[in-house]
């Protein structure tokens, strides 16, 4: 499959790099952060096992369309504190995601963390294929995931 830079999203948080990695690396975290501002993510859908190899999943609820977002993959590339890399599958389908074939088609996603004296810079970008028209939509949206954990760390 053909990897190329989409775009990125980067931002710095007031927390601690051990509280944002564990944002990033818990399946119960995410469950409660990674979905857009204004949606929610399907109950216990959540999964991280942060180890190369390992699986990550999560579906987000999308009432305006009447329809469910589910994404997944596997880590290829996890270096504690700095670095997790995973592919990222994408379907509307429950039967697909419940199947979570690793063939699928799927992009590459490789999120960065630097400790910055008691706060914590992540950088999140995404290599594929996509339309060019769609880069900035998925771009603003990943934005609001920023935004999503950004309230959760400040809870």
């Amino acid at each position: 499959m053909k990897h190329d830079f989409l775009y990125s999203v980067e931002r710095e948080y007031n927390a601690s790099m051990a509280t944002v990695w564990a944002a990033w690396a818990e399946a119960a975290a995410l469950q409660e952060w990674y979905h857009p501002t204004d949606l929610l993510n399907v109950p216990n859908t959540a999964q991280s096992d942060v180890r190369v190899g390992g699986r990550w999943s999560i579906a987000v609820d999308v009432p305006q369309y009447n329809m469910q977002a589910f994404f997944y993959g596997l880590y290829t590339a996890v270096e504690e504190l700095k670095l997790l890399e995973h592919t990222m599958c994408y379907t509307q389908s429950a039967e697909a995601f419940a199947a979570m074939d690793d063939n699928a088609p799927n992009h590459k996603v490789v999120v960065n963390f630097e400790d910055r004296g008691g706060k914590t810079w992540v950088k999140f970008s995404q290599f594929g294929e996509m339309p060019a028209e769609q880069i900035p939509q998925t771009r603003a949206g990943m934005e609001s995931y920023f935004d999503s954990l950004g309230e959760f760390l400040a809870e």
